[in-house]
């Protein structure tokens, strides 16, 4: 069986960051962007627990589809199964320098985010009490101070 294409990065070499894991077209020619938001660096850092990825997913997913400007645009975002970061759908042919500033104005949210979880009740979610609020909000932070605020080609380009 033949692999799939982010199965042939190196991951031994992948730093943390925004790279865009695979571009789709649907039938109608439209651009779908798939970005790896990568928190941690595979097989050298810890990873992200499920409960600290599960609470950011639901804000950050609730923070990019009400944001003013491009939430129209955001199709998907959901935690990596390896559990080192995220992925970010996006409508169109984007690029990692594209969504940058998304990405800190997002990471900013989470990690200064004081309140109840959007959508963390038994009524609105199918586990709703596997969260962890402040790993999610220790996580954006460092994120966006280590990787974001001083992102370099080498966060924004898969290791040839």
């Amino acid at each position: 069986m033949k692999k799939i294409p982010s199965f042939t990065i190196d991951h031994n070499r992948l730093l943390r960051g925004i790279y865009v894991s695979r571009r789709d077209y649907t039938p109608s020619g439209d651009a779908v962007t798939t970005f790896d938001i990568r928190m941690t660096e595979p097989n050298r850092q810890p990873a992200l627990t499920p409960e600290t990825l599960h609470a950011m997913e639901h804000l950050a997913a609730t923070f990019l589809r009400n944001q003013p400007e491009g939430a129209d645009r955001i199709v998907y975002w959901g935690p990596m199964g390896c559990c080192t970061g995220n992925y970010l759908l996006v409508k169109g042919e984007v690029e990692p320098s594209d969504i940058l500033s998304l990405m800190c104005e997002t990471m900013e949210f989470v990690a200064g985010f004081d309140g109840d979880v959007p959508g963390a009740t038994a009524r609105d979610c199918g586990n709703y009490t596997f969260m962890d609020l402040d790993g999610a909000r220790k996580a954006a932070r460092t994120y966006l101070d280590e990787v974001l605020l001083c992102a370099t080609d080498a966060n924004l380009n898969y290791p040839a």
